[in-house]
């Protein structure tokens, strides 16, 4: 940062993505991640998916120039709970509330019920050297005698997670599934890359579904209209009752999204005769297709597989995409073609006695991550070396 330049900016907290204008935020996000951009975070915030009622409070955190303009910030959130993060931390709190802790409010740097890997330090091109440095130690300061334990940053990209460690911030390991475009000229010749049993598992299951009369469509852009929005929406509230407990998204949020970001929208749907009994949502980057929510109205076999996995797989080769990022967990996806890859998190915790017990937990914990990953991309199901396997 040139001589003096520190001076020159200023640090804020805003409540409200929408009392920062589109464009400035989005100058500091840059083009390539959906769930980053204004309208994404604003649309969350709108309908109600965050705010009051939520426990995800917007705190967002503002960088600005001598001359008042915007050149970086952090989409942050107070927090009473853990839920939404996919970045567990329970263990965290309940250790720490045993021992007569306070552990929440907290502040989460993320993108609320998303675990996509995009910036979290979001700068401006031509922002200052020391910029990203600047916002780390205001996340710091955030913490500091505000009655706020920890600071968590999740998903954050690989160059921000080196930052934070730099920084002197406990940093954790994940794993996720995803897959890689090969240069593949249809679904046919991905297929090729895959050993015979599981080439022929594939192909089982894609038949079933075809077999099974349900039609499966891909829709995007112009393509999307009201009904499928409302069939969407009832199908992840069943799927969430059975299964999570707690459907985050309101209605209004997949409404809102169908209206002001259907160029970033690929959903899947599957319909029985007149009925939406499945759909998946993905949402479109730059060069990546990312899986994001399921819903369904009963046990169709394989659908899951076809409409999630397969479906996003074809578009991504039809589109020249470089890959499917299919969301948390599920180890099952290796067999469909989703390799493990490493995942990050970043930890600030004020309570050095709490700090000290989370460092030696993933201290403890990263080893045994990343031996799981070997094990797991050891369960690969393409061919090796070029031969049939």
């Amino acid at each position: 940062m040139p001589d003096g330049s520190e001076q020159t900016l200023s640090l804020d907290v805003v409540e409200a993505i929408t009392d920062i204008p589109a464009a400035d935020w989005d100058a500091c996000a840059g083009p390539g991640n959906p769930f980053v951009r204004h309208a994404f975070l604003r649309i969350l915030e709108e309908s109600g998916s965050v705010g009051p009622g939520t426990g995800w409070s917007a705190r967002h955190l503002t960088l600005r120039d001598g001359a008042g303009r915007l050149i970086g910030a952090v989409p942050l959130y107070l927090k009473s709970h853990s839920y939404g993060e996919y970045v567990f931390d329970q263990g965290w709190a309940n250790a720490y509330e045993r021992a007569g802790g306070r552990y929440y409010p907290k502040l989460q740097a993320a993108v609320p019920f998303t675990p996509v890997t995009g910036r979290r330090l979001l700068l401006r091109a031509d922002a200052p050297a020391g910029a990203a440095t600047t916002l780390v130690r205001a996340l710091e300061s955030a913490a500091a005698g505000n009655g706020i334990s920890s600071v968590h940053v999740t998903f954050p990209t690989r160059a921000e997670w080196d930052l934070f460690g730099e920084a002197g911030w406990l940093r954790r390991l994940g794993t996720q599934f995803h897959w890689e475009n090969r240069g593949y000229a249809g679904f046919e010749d991905f297929l090729d890359a895959l050993s015979s049993r599981k080439r022929k598992a594939v192909r089982r299951e894609r038949r079933a579904v075809a077999e099974s009369g349900v039609e499966v469509l891909t829709l995007t852009g112009p393509d999307l209209k009201p009904e499928h929005w409302d069939a969407f929406d009832r199908l992840y509230r069943a799927t969430s009752d059975r299964k999570w407990g707690w459907p985050y998204l309101t209605p209004d949020f997949f409404r809102r999204l169908g209206a002001e970001m259907a160029d970033a929208v690929v959903l899947v749907m599957a319909r029985d005769g007149g009925a939406w009994v499945g759909g998946a949502l993905n949402l479109l980057g730059d060069g990546v297709l990312y899986g994001r929510n399921w819903g369904s109205a009963g046990e169709y076999p394989y659908l899951h597989f076809e409409a999630c996995y397969y479906r996003a797989i074809d578009f991504a080769i039809e589109r020249g995409l470089s890959r499917v990022e299919a969301g948390a967990q599920g180890e099952h996806k290796i067999q469909r073609g989703y390799l493990p890859v490493p995942t990050y998190s970043a930890h600030y915790v004020a309570d050095p006695a709490l700090a000290r017990a989370v460092a030696d937990f993933l201290a403890r914990e990263r080893p045994a991550v990343e031996e799981e990953m070997r094990l797991l991309a050891e369960e690969s199901p393409y061919r090796r070396d070029g031969g049939e396997d």
